[in-house]
């Protein structure tokens, strides 16, 4: 329901765009680069890239999106900025990789605004569909993984993590505790309507178990290049 993969399975010509997605402290960010050293190691050429951000232009609207207050923007602005930055993303970045047979793997994409503006925002999830739909046309990654855990853990390891970091775009973390068992629930329900796109892993277990179930479904659904 929510997107066929924009690229043909069949032309192993061109790259593969897989997405990692959940809420808040999932490790997202350890499994990208757990996941591009794997890749490396086996030939495959392939580069990391995150949302918000990216791009050199998205990059500057992340800094709006994602620092000062939870109640900065509404939902319609907020996600009115994460297309106009992920647009510059996909045009800069992410489709030139794929067309030279480079592998793109990105910390979130539209299913975040699918989950965060819609399924826990007030915005309808036909209207993101549609704006999607308006910005990136039948754009969809080959393959999401979502890394799902309880959000008072996520939250715990997010905050220990920008302390340490001494980060300070924590504008979503903010919000309140109803907001972040929503945006879990959301991930569900798109992997329920997108099953054969959207895999859920339990983030709970140890990294390098995280690890070895992420490249046993991508030796699976890419077994072209495997």
């Amino acid at each position: 329901m929510f997107g066929e993969p924009v690229i043909n399975f069949r032309n192993t010509r061109v790259g593969r765009f897989i997405t990692f997605e959940g809420g808040e402290g999932g490790g997202k960010s350890t499994q990208t680069r757990l996941l591009q050293d794997t890749l490396t190691s086996i030939g495959v050429k392939s580069i990391l890239t995150r949302e918000p951000g990216g791009s050199v232009g998205a990059e500057e609207i992340r800094e709006l999106i994602v620092s000062g207050s939870s109640d900065r923007w509404d939902s319609l602005t907020e996600l009115c900025l994460l297309y106009a930055a992920r647009r510059d993303h996909w045009l800069k970045v992410i489709q030139p990789q794929l067309e030279q047979g480079v592998w793109v793997i990105c910390d979130r994409f539209a299913d975040s605004s699918i989950v965060y503006q819609g399924y826990a925002g007030d915005i309808e999830i036909d209207t993101v569909l549609n704006i999607h739909s308006v910005v990136l046309g039948e754009v969809w990654p080959d393959l999401t993984i979502v890394l799902d855990l309880p959000p008072e853990l996520g939250l715990e390891r997010s905050y220990k993590r920008d302390t340490a970091n001494n980060s300070k775009d924590r504008r979503f973390e903010q919000r309140e505790l109803q907001f972040h068992n929503l945006l879990r629930e959301g991930f569900q329900y798109l992997h329920t309507k997108s099953p054969d796109r959207v895999c859920v892993i339990d983030g709970t277990k140890p990294i390098k178990e995280v690890e070895v179930e992420v490249f046993s479904i991508i030796q699976k659904r890419f077994v072209e290049f495997m």
